[in-house]
């Protein structure tokens, strides 16, 4: 069984991931993985440009956790969809030195649900675990993983609703 694990970064992806792989779970990053279908930089968006479609073509499925941004564009078993309130995501990335106007526009496609709708897009809900990760550590959400890989979690989509981070300072 091939479980993604995605989200917005800073969600705790890795820091989950990390968890899994501790516990003896096989773990690939997708960072890893991505390299040879790079196809430069958006220095406006201050980001690599993957050819996404190619990178899933040629990805061969593995038995364990691809944890990455673009997992949910991987033909997983099933997904779990970390989610993070958006001011805590802003503080998360200000410390790792993300320019301001990328931690604002992540921290709004936090609030618009972007990763989620996504993922519903290529998968049915039943087949999808959302974790809304801001209160819990990483072995708190790695057990939820672990329970969606073994079935003893149930799916569940929908119950986040960050909208009003969107109408703040206005």
């Amino acid at each position: 069984m091939m479980v993604g694990i995605t989200g917005t970064p800073g969600t705790g992806k890795s820091t989950v991931a990390a968890v899994l792989a501790g516990r003896g779970r096989r773990v690939v990053h997708t960072t890893e993985t991505v390299g040879p279908f790079v196809l430069g930089d958006d220095p406006e968006r201050d980001t690599r440009v993957v050819d996404a479609e190619a990178w899933a073509a040629a990805f061969e499925p593995v038995d364990g956790v691809v944890e990455g941004h673009l997992a949910h564009l991987l033909p997983c078993d099933r997904i779990v969809v970390l989610r993070c309130r958006p001011a805590l995501l802003e503080e998360r990335l200000a410390a790792r030195g993300y320019a301001r106007e990328k931690v604002r526009e992540n921290a709004e496609a936090e609030a618009l649900d972007v990763i989620l709708i996504e993922t519903l897009d290529l998968f049915p809900a039943e087949r999808v675990l959302e974790v809304d990760v801001t209160a819990l550590g990483p072995e708190d959400v790695a057990d939820l993983v672990e329970g969606f890989m073994d079935g003893t979690v149930a799916p569940s989509v929908g119950t986040i609703d960050w909208s009003s981070y969107l109408m703040e300072g206005l």
